[in-house]
């Protein structure tokens, strides 16, 4: 077995690359003189870690898109520890991730979500997934995200059909009674064979290059006029409730000391409520 200080070094690097690669595939696909602009960021007065924001906005395809990376460690809060897994007396955790999450120009477009993490307290796991969250119905669209994962699910013996309902269960507004989108998967605690995790979490990684690339390009020269923009930005206020409401990253980030700007990074420029 890779010993625990490799396993940490191997996850870091890896939420590293493929932040550059996210950055570098977003950068291609928006082709325009708007830039991403690099910010770090370290956890206030302590050496236990911090992070990379990327951020474009204000582009002819991005709205707002921000790719986060952080490694961050520390001690959980004590009212936060039983909420954690393995957490313990003490609340040590070490924790490495990347966040992606990208509101279009395009009503057209759907949001798109992302994450993986991988956490190590007394236990140690991998946890994330990926959502789409549509402004219009579109069923094919809703077949090619559902197929890739269902793809990348069966080629790494991992249980889409779980994973999807989890999906659907956690990307829900009870207050509103409605799901926030089409779902995609969700998973976390994935404890058993960290080299088998490990490389689903980074075959998803890439995955979501591929499904977000097809997405865009499938629908970057739809025609819109005001009232698909209204109907967006309508849809877009549920996303910012589920965010501040029920997202555990937002919770976590929070709980751990992290970047407050980079924590919130995943609320779109403009969101409208009747």
């Amino acid at each position: 077995m890779i010993n625990l200080n490799f396993r940490k070094k191997m996850a870091d690097n890896w939420f590293s690359f493929l932040q550059e690669q996210i950055c570098k595939e977003f950068q291609l696909l928006e082709n325009s003189r708007i830039k991403f602009s690099r910010r770090e960021w370290k956890k206030e007065k302590t050496k236990e870690g911090g992070g990379v924001s990327y951020l474009l906005s204000g582009g002819k395809i991005f709205d707002k898109v921000g790719v986060n990376k952080s490694t961050v460690s520390g001690k959980f809060q004590k009212q936060f520890r039983s909420k954690i897994l393995g957490a313990g007396k003490n609340g040590d955790y070490w924790a490495s991730g990347i966040s992606v999450v990208a509101h279009m120009k395009n009503p057209k477009i759907p949001a798109i979500h992302f994450n993986t993490r991988y956490i190590v307290t007394t236990k140690e796991w991998f946890g994330g997934g990926m959502d789409v969250t549509p402004s219009f119905e579109d069923l094919k669209e809703k077949k090619i995200v559902h197929k890739k994962l269902q793809e990348i699910c069966f080629q790494n013996k991992k249980n889409y059909k779980k994973y999807k309902k989890w999906c659907d269960r956690y990307f829900y507004l009870p207050h509103r009674k409605e799901p926030r989108g089409i779902g995609g998967i969700f998973f976390d605690y994935e404890t058993d064979n960290w080299v088998k995790n490990f490389k689903f979490v980074r075959e998803l990684g890439l995955a979501f290059i591929d499904i977000s690339k097809e997405i865009i390009n499938r629908k970057k020269k739809y025609k819109w006029i005001i009232k698909d923009k209204e109907k967006q930005l309508l849809k877009r206020g549920r996303y910012v409730e589920f965010n501040l409401l029920y997202d555990r990253g937002t919770k976590f980030g929070l709980n751990s000391g992290g970047n407050i700007d980079s924590i919130l990074m995943s609320l779109p420029p403009e969101a409208k409520w009747k």
